[in-house]
């Protein structure tokens, strides 16, 4: 049975690990073909408590304790300031009853199948519980990235080199423990439903994880999955109807401006003092197909196994989120934040540019790095 189940997963990922290898680099690859054997072959992340990952990676301590960064210390500083509590806070005696017709957690349109005959045949009860369940998925999904961010900040306020990057980092990892917390208690006391992580997602957090270089662990946490984060965070606060919803995610958002904006500083300055044209070259493909894995986060399987697999295949269901709404706009507010980061730290050359044309993103390179943004420009892009 464990064979058979191999084979399924390997049948249902192909179309993901075709465009996986798109690059041709074979660094690429090696980084990245275990992750996705272990996160989509195995699935390593479903049916268990817990997942034991390696690591290793070197730790650098500074004893000398210059500070020299003014604009790394201002966001130490920024962030020393800008602490909450979870638990004072937020407002939690507030109810989330997802019958309430005053309250609608989420907008028909963001359900993939919206457009679809099978929706129009629901009533409004069992419509509230697919959106009730399509809201626990996006937020487990997010749950699981943020403990993902927690560990590569710790590892990364290990191994950056520079003290002031570590003073920050500091900060970073409190935040990320403080994210992990609200959202963990917003699924359990007020959805009431936890789903596992996505192949996907545990793909690029499995590939964080066991490469030794910190400014990868960087690019990927800092970059890819927070840019990714700060553009979700932004277009569910915007759609919820959910007050409690709102007020966490503005407080998280808050803090998710301040993580990029370190990713932005320290990597820049890395890249700057002088990258070797193959090493630039591998980030460079890396972070597009860290892109595709993103991309495909947001399929759903989850919640087609749950809801859908009875109706239609799993390649209909693909096809339908490809092109539905909810994508379409995730993929907007997505690239929105990574792709001018990407462009201001290097990372976006002529060599890799039509990559990225070829899917569209391109249109959003002259938007304004996380160093040109404050929270609340991000706050009320997201009102």
């Amino acid at each position: 049975m464990r064979f058979k189940n191999a084979l399924q997963n390997l049948a249902n990922a192909r179309p993901l690990l075709r465009e996986a290898t798109a690059s041709g680099n074979l660094k690429v690859l090696a980084s990245m073909l275990g992750p996705a054997f272990r996160g989509l072959i195995q699935q390593r992340g479903k049916g268990a408590s817990a997942t034991p990952m390696r690591v290793g990676y070197p730790v650098t301590f500074t004893w000398d304790y210059q500070r020299d960064n003014p604009a790394m210390t201002r966001l130490y500083e920024a962030a020393k300031t800008s602490q909450w509590n979870v638990t004072t806070d937020l407002d939690w005696t507030r109810e989330v009853d997802r019958f309430d017709p005053r309250l609608d957690l989420i907008p028909d349109n963001w359900m993939p199948i919206h457009k679809l005959p099978i929706w129009g045949r629901l009533d409004d009860r069992e419509r509230r519980i697919q959106k009730h369940a399509m809201l626990a998925w996006l937020l487990s999904q997010f749950l699981h990235g943020e403990q993902g961010a927690l560990f590569a900040a710790a590892q990364v306020t290990e191994s950056v080199p520079w003290l002031d990057a570590k003073l920050y980092g500091s900060t970073q990892v409190v935040d990320e423990g403080r994210h992990v917390e609200v959202f963990h208690t917003y699924l359990t006391s007020k959805l009431e439903k936890l789903y596992e992580i996505n192949d996907n997602l545990y793909v690029v957090i499995d590939a964080l994880m066991s490469d030794a270089r910190w400014d990868m662990k960087f690019l990927g946490m800092q970059i890819m999955i927070e840019g990714l984060a700060l553009g979700a965070f932004g277009a569910i606060r915007r759609v919820t109807g959910d007050p409690l919803l709102k007020d966490v995610l503005k407080f998280v958002i808050t803090d998710e401006a301040r993580h990029v904006h370190y990713g932005v500083l320290a990597l820049g300055q890395l890249y700057r003092d002088g990258l070797s044209e193959s090493a630039r070259r591998e980030r460079e493909d890396w972070t597009f197909e860290v892109s595709l894995l993103l991309r495909n986060r947001f399929l759903a399987h989850e919640v087609y196994d749950e809801y859908y697999a009875h109706t239609m295949s799993r390649a209909a269901w693909d096809e339908v989120v490809a092109t539905s709404d909810m994508m379409s706009f995730f993929r907007q507010t997505m690239f929105k934040r990574i792709i001018p980061n990407l462009k201001r730290i290097g990372l976006l050359t002529d060599r890799i540019r039509p990559r990225y044309e070829a899917l569209g993103l391109l249109v959003y390179e002259h938007g304004r790095a996380a160093n040109e943004l404050t929270a609340r420009d991000l706050l009320e892009d997201a009102a």
